[in-house]
């Protein structure tokens, strides 16, 4: 696994366990990305974070400040033993940094060996494809923004 910048620390937990000040950063790190940079208006908190075997990894600094966060859910209730990861940002001053591509190894070895499923923007299917993400369906669009059905396993 590649090493975070050293400034920052992983964490992981589901939201019930998650520090309300934390829990409100990482909040605000997807609004200000997904909401208001990508100018898309849909409820980000769609109340996936509270399923059970719901997980937030994130990397965090000293002062409490969000990197990078990404979301893992349990999509057994459609398909038995299926994973999915979402919710991938990374704050603009830390993006190119590899911090992303941490928590994302992180989430699939978090994951063990169940399938991943995942919607990528479009723009990021190879950035995916080097964590060993294949295509898996047609591109569509959501939210205006083109996306990529991708699995692992």
């Amino acid at each position: 696994m590649t090493a975070l910048p050293e400034e920052l620390v992983l964490h992981s937990a589901h939201v019930a366990d998650m520090a309300p000040v934390t829990l409100y950063h990482l909040a605000a790190l997807r609004q200000t990305v997904f909401v208001v940079e990508q100018n898309c208006v849909y409820l980000d908190l769609d109340g996936r974070d509270l399923d059970e075997g719901s997980v937030q990894i994130w990397a965090e600094d000293s002062s409490g400040s969000i990197a990078a966060t990404v979301r893992i859910l349990d999509e057994g209730a459609s398909e038995s033993g299926v994973r999915s990861i979402g919710r991938v940002v990374t704050a603009p001053a830390w993006r190119g940094r590899g911090v992303a591509g941490v928590l994302l190894e992180a989430a699939i070895e978090q994951c063990g060996e169940r399938r991943i499923v995942l919607h990528a923007q479009s723009h990021l299917v190879e950035w995916y494809s080097r964590f060993g993400f294949s295509r898996a369906g047609d591109e569509y669009l959501e939210d205006g923004i083109p996306h990529t059905p991708m699995q692992l396993r």
